[in-house]
């Protein structure tokens, strides 16, 4: 089977290029995008491969500024022309999914979240822009979520990163998921038991990542220490905000973050995220997470046992469950095995198993058909 593989953009080596770095090890193939700047020495083996972009890389600082061009991801992404390949893998978060196919092609989407633009960030968005902005904004968020919904059935089937997404799919979609966690190179981290005094975040510093909580929590914990791994278009609203005993360390080497990560006495982590890669990279280095009890940190951190969940996204709840945690004893050895489960080598297992079903399936009907 001739094989193309479909990623929203290449801007950063987060989450989601964790998983396509995985999926060309296991299907190696040509790899369309709307735009890509990724760093070679930071992007896993992604940069191996033909890599072909939308006209979005030629628009006015699209590299830095790409999210300003969000009416036009729908037309760049369906420009593309697939009509050679047998099976499309889209690996989407925003617009991938919706890329044009033929019926006599196999559409396999591994669905990180639906378009969290459209669906989930609408009113916070909106927030931040005046008024005119916002009321031109309303409109293209309408116009992406219906397009959204309508090209979900370009889609013959759905793999969802958690239960949490699944859900998201089946009720916005009405479309079923099969669960297939994402990779964690969890042979990267080693557990320390021994702990030094600091809490510690990783993060793109974008407003959904809530780091502003953590920020406000430990300006008001003035002896506690807390370091922020991470850059993006929030770090210097943090840093003016950030009081003497929090640390911006920007951007640091692989080596230095599994460093932080063994040594660090709790990781936080306050997104209502769909996944999250970052508290399972955590606990496979021995350390407990404090994090939002809501979205996929729920099927990955078990409560008391490799961490603890505050239930309201408030300085308060933060707070008390920071208090509660430093009452507790914390076991790197079983916060380690737990997080083991998740190995990448489980999800390579589980997605080769999973596509090569599909495709079997999908050759013996579409033969039976034309017989």
């Amino acid at each position: 089977m001739k094989t193309a593989v479909v990623h929203d953009w290449l801007i950063s080596f987060g989450g989601a290029e964790k998983v396509l770095n995985e999926i060309l090890e296991l299907y190696p193939s040509p790899v369309f995008t709307l735009l890509a700047s990724l760093d070679q020495k930071r992007s896993g083996n992604i940069g191996k491969y033909a890599i072909t972009h939308s006209f979005i890389q030629n628009l006015p600082r699209a590299e830095t500024q790409y999210r300003n061009y969000l009416p036009f991801f729908p037309l760049a992404i369906e420009r593309f022309n697939l009509s050679e390949y047998d099976l499309i893998i889209s690996s989407s978060h925003a617009v991938a999914k919706g890329v044009k196919k033929k019926k006599e092609q196999l559409h396999i989407c591994y669905c990180h979240t639906p378009m969290r633009y459209a669906w989930d960030l609408e009113e916070h968005y909106l927030n931040t822009m005046g008024f005119i902005k916002a009321t031109a904004a309303k409109q293209i968020l309408k116009y992406l979520r219906k397009w959204d919904l309508k090209t979900s059935d370009r889609v013959d089937t759905f793999i969802a990163n958690s239960h949490f997404v699944a859900e998201r799919i089946r009720r916005l979609y009405g479309r079923e998921a099969t669960v297939i966690y994402p990779p964690v190179s969890i042979d990267r981290f080693k557990p320390q038991q021994k702990k030094e005094n600091f809490y510690l975040t990783v993060s793109r510093l974008v407003p959904y990542k809530r780091v502003d909580l953590i920020v406000e929590a430990f300006n008001q914990m003035p002896h506690k220490t807390l370091k922020i791994v991470g850059t993006g278009p929030e770090m210097e609203n943090l840093q003016k905000k950030g009081n003497s005993n929090i640390e911006f360390l920007g951007f640091q080497s692989d080596e230095v973050v599994q460093t932080l990560l063994a040594s660090a006495k709790g990781f936080i982590f306050a997104a209502e995220e769909d996944f999250g890669i970052a508290p399972l990279e955590a606990q496979a280095s021995g350390t407990a997470v404090i994090a939002y009890g809501r979205g996929g940190s729920l099927e990955t951190i078990i409560s008391e046992k490799t961490g603890l969940f505050f239930q309201e996204q408030i300085v308060a709840d933060l707070l008390t469950t920071i208090e509660l945690f430093e009452t507790m004893q914390w076991d790197a050895s079983f916060i380690r095995a737990h997080s083991e489960q998740f190995d990448k080598e489980q999800f390579k297992k589980k997605f080769k198993q999973f596509i090569d079903q599909q495709w079997e399936y999908f050759c013996e009907n579409n033969y039976s058909s034309r017989r």
